[in-house]
């Protein structure tokens, strides 16, 4: 495991490892949707003298969905291999097979991550038995920490508090990204979970009211465009420090609905490419920023502080 900058100077012994800022981080690609590879090099470095606690690396944010197996392993193992232990890499290896998921996770522990980020099967639409089962039996398969992500305005099935806490209780299950937005039910979680478990938001406009009520960071699309900014504000959210956390949220209130202005990660890599970090790249069936959005977006960048 990895001993780099993750505990969100919190100063807490509840147990949970992985804390703070935590950017789902694009894929980069060239114009042609093939990998940038140097360009995710130069990503992390930027992440990690920015602030930001760990990585997600191939996520709904780096376009897992349109990657092939062995591009997710490349992906996994260069974030592994070039963080060199300053940060954690969570592998981004779910899926709505328990096998493929079984299988890809045995891969990112192959290639060395710290934790895999599991969402909630979809398509297939399975009960909350079906998955605390398949949960489980990912947990129980395969020696790698697993963060559970309910995204229910993706996947369809929603996991229900319930399933999250029957799932806290299994060897393996360290966390959980809630991403439903709903801050009454994610403070119930918080309320009953075990000292043990993470909870990370995964909405960024309410990532601050999670944190203040005792959630452990957030997994952020934000962090991605503004890494230091979502890095102080979990700082201070995590430190309870309520007035920095606000003025930090509020700069970049524009920024958190403007990023998902068309489908993530979309917004986000023409974000990155008016910022000089990213060429153009994606794949189908997503499509580049329409033309009509640039100008939200690019006001967003202005209004955080990004752009001149």
């Amino acid at each position: 495991m990895t001993n780099g900058n993750q505990s969100g100077n919190t100063g807490s012994n509840d147990g949970v490892r992985i804390r703070g800022s935590i950017p789902a981080i694009i894929t980069p690609m060239l114009e042609d949707g093939s990998l940038d590879l140097p360009a995710f090099r130069k990503l992390i470095d930027w992440h990690i003298a920015e602030g930001t606690n760990a990585l997600v690396v191939v996520g709904t944010s780096g376009e897992s969905a349109t990657l092939s197996v062995e591009e997710h392993v490349l992906m996994v193992k260069t974030a592994v291999e070039h963080t060199a232990g300053r940060i954690p890499v969570i592998a981004g290896s779910g899926g709505n097979s328990t096998t493929e998921a079984i299988e890809l996770t045995q891969q990112a522990r192959e290639v060395g991550a710290d934790a895999t980020l599991q969402v909630v099967p979809y398509y297939n639409k399975p009960t909350q038995e079906g998955i605390y089962r398949h949960f489980t039996k990912i947990a129980e398969t395969v020696d790698l920490p697993v963060i559970l992500y309910n995204v229910p305005g993706r996947t369809v099935a929603d996991m229900s508090n319930e399933t999250i806490l029957r799932c806290a209780q299994v060897p393996g299950i360290i966390g959980v990204k809630e991403a439903t937005g709903n801050i009454d039910r994610a403070a119930h979680l918080i309320k009953s979970a075990p000292a043990h478990f993470g909870i990370y938001s995964g909405d960024d406009p309410t990532a601050i009211a999670l944190m203040l009520l005792g959630g452990h960071g957030n997994i952020s699309v934000t962090a991605n465009v503004a890494p230091r900014a979502m890095s102080e504000l979990c700082k201070a959210a995590l430190a309870a420090d309520a007035r920095t956390a606000r003025e930090i949220h509020l700069k970049l209130l524009s920024l958190h609905k403007n990023l998902f202005i068309e489908s993530n990660p979309i917004p986000a890599k023409w974000a990155l490419q008016q910022l000089g970090r990213v060429q153009g790249g994606i794949r189908l069936p997503l499509t580049p920023l329409d033309a009509q959005y640039h100008e939200a977006v690019r006001g967003a960048l202005r209004e955080a502080g990004l752009l001149g």
